[in-house]
């Protein structure tokens, strides 16, 4: 089985560059399925309908998002009703949607996507994502009645993305890591099996500081106060993501990062 992660999408030219290259990368790698983070696909803060609607029909299975997931207006909404459309699970249980969910293949194997929040240096405060993964992989046996179990780890810290690799390792299938939208030189299949790779980079425009036009955030470290909007840089974007295989016991077998503008 074989799966394409995409890092977040920041604005247009993450989102042209997602739908440009996915379709392609589909054919040419014979992807079972493909999940893209959009925390930061509406004008660099959360996702809308409108995004939803632009990415249909893309060839996209799921989509996870962060800790700007409900920064749209109308995303209780859409967490309520799009299936394909994920939240950190450890949110509070009230909170509307999920980031646990089974999705069953065209091909009809099973896929597992677990969304996770880190804790370090985010304000929201929410559940431990160790605590969190224990219970909702409590149902789960990877190779048994799930074919790959995919863990997005939204989080700040390096360390504490290293951790959640180390903790879930031979327990999932891959545990991959957004929200820096750096990518990190350190892909590799941990000692248990599970494909690792701290930060996957993001889809949008590289000209950029994290996919932000320049203005706005060298501003607020030179004057320490937003003066401008910060807003999504607008070149030509670039896809940057991992390709993860696994065998039939549902553990990695190769983990690929991928570029492409």
């Amino acid at each position: 089985m074989k799966l394409l992660f995409c890092g977040d999408v920041v604005g247009r030219s993450g989102r042209d560059a997602v739908k440009r290259f996915v379709p392609r990368l589909r054919a040419e790698h014979g992807l079972d399925a493909v999940v893209v983070n959009v925390d930061n696909a509406s004008g660099g803060f959360g996702v809308s309908g409108d995004t939803l609607r632009d990415f249909k029909g893309h060839q996209i299975d799921v989509l996870t998002g962060g800790d700007h997931v409900f920064d749209q207006k109308d995303a209780p909404s859409l967490l309520g009703n799009e299936t394909w459309l994920l939240r950190p699970h450890n949110f509070p249980p009230s909170v509307p949607g999920s980031g646990c969910k089974l999705f069953t293949l065209p091909n009809g194997k099973k896929l597992l996507v677990l969304h996770l929040l880190g804790q370090v240096f985010h304000r929201e405060y929410l559940d431990s994502p160790f605590t969190c993964a224990d219970a909702a992989l409590a149902p789960y046996k990877l190779g048994g009645n799930v074919d790959m179990i995919l863990v997005d780890m939204h989080a700040e810290a390096t360390s504490e993305k290293q951790a959640m690799g180390h903790y879930l390792d031979g327990r999932v299938s891959a545990v991959v890591g957004s929200h820096t939208h750096v990518p990190t030189a350190d892909a590799r299949i941990l000692p248990k099996g599970t494909a690792y790779q701290t930060d996957c980079g993001m889809c949008g425009d590289y000209n950029s500081i994290i996919g932000f036009s320049p203005e706005g955030p060298m501003q607020q470290f030179l004057h320490k106060y937003r003066k401008v909007r910060m807003e999504p840089a607008s070149g030509n974007g670039t896809l940057a993501g991992a390709i993860i295989e696994v065998g039939d016991n549902g553990l990695a077998t190769a983990i690929t990062p991928i570029q492409l503008s």
